[in-house]
């Protein structure tokens, strides 16, 4: 299977090394990998052409954007940027630049797609160093396929007409490929090290941006509430809570754009509460 990759890059000279060294050593490389460098004024452009120099089918590609930081938005236009540079492939994948592979990681994902032909998305699990260990980043349940590391196959990223360019985007691609009747798989045994836990840096703005995603997604308020106290509480930052339900709440008075259909979002509700009515 052929197999694309592309790295949106801002500034990650300190972690792009060792994530490019775990992708050049996999027992199954892919055909292709874009590095774009997005606006960084650190090393990050230098590092990434040095391994395009060593290695034909690593690919580096400069995106000039504004510096200012927009979540989700950003990342996902600097990966359409790189995947307008794409060659064919079967397989596509979002991947951050702050992570490390294990050795058989795609021949493990090829193993998966080859094996069943519903599988539209499939992933490792990410793990965080704490205390010299590395341990499960805690953050979202263990089936759910994390941003940093997404691999779609091409029939499922085209049917849910790629990604959201805002913040839940790899939240509703789960959501859309499960409505286009896709699978999505974490293999358990394979533990990506993330070298920079989730959130860092984060911003009352970002959690209100994250209240945005959830009317974008039609959770509807009630769901939104349930969402909101679960990160809440997952943070330990009671605070957070409220502006998660402020952003929901300007998006709804604004009547800012959906990201799904209103077939899709009874879909996505539905699907939401038979989770939770299971843990219950």
């Amino acid at each position: 299977m052929r197999i694309s990759i592309v790295i949106p890059a801002h500034n990650e000279a300190a972690f792009l090394k060792d994530c490019l060294d775990s992708f050049v050593t996999q027992t199954y490389l892919p055909n292709e990998l874009i590095v774009v460098d997005d606006n960084s004024s650190d090393d990050t452009f230098v590092i990434a052409q040095k391994f395009s120099n060593k290695y034909p089918w690593i690919k580096v590609v400069q995106r000039h954007s504004t510096d200012t930081h927009v979540p989700g938005k950003k990342v996902v236009d600097t990966f359409n940027f790189g995947l307008a540079h794409a060659s064919e492939f079967d397989l596509i994948g979002k991947f951050d630049a702050d992570i490390i592979l294990p050795l058989n990681y795609f021949e493990m994902m090829v193993n998966q797609f080859q094996s069943n032909w519903k599988l539209g998305m499939c992933s490792g699990l990410l793990f965080i160093q704490k205390n010299r260990e590395w341990v499960y980043e805690n953050i979202a349940d263990k089936n759910h396929i994390r941003g940093p590391i997404k691999l779609y196959h091409k029939a499922c990223f085209n049917k849910i007409e790629g990604l959201r360019p805002g913040v839940g985007w790899d939240t509703v691609d789960n959501l859309l490929a499960k409505y286009h009747d896709f699978e999505t798989l974490t293999l358990p045994e394979l533990h990506v090290k993330h070298l920079r836990p989730t959130g860092h840096g984060y911003s009352s703005k970002n959690f209100q941006a994250k209240g945005e995603a959830m009317y974008k997604m039609r959770y509807g308020l009630i769901l939104t509430k349930i969402a909101s106290l679960k990160i809440t509480w997952q943070a330990k930052n009671p605070l957070l809570y409220l502006q998660m339900i402020v952003g929901f709440l300007k998006a709804f008075f604004q009547k800012q754009p959906r990201y799904v259909t209103k077939k899709e979002g009874v879909f996505i509700r539905n699907y939401r509460w038979k989770g939770i009515r299971s843990k219950i």
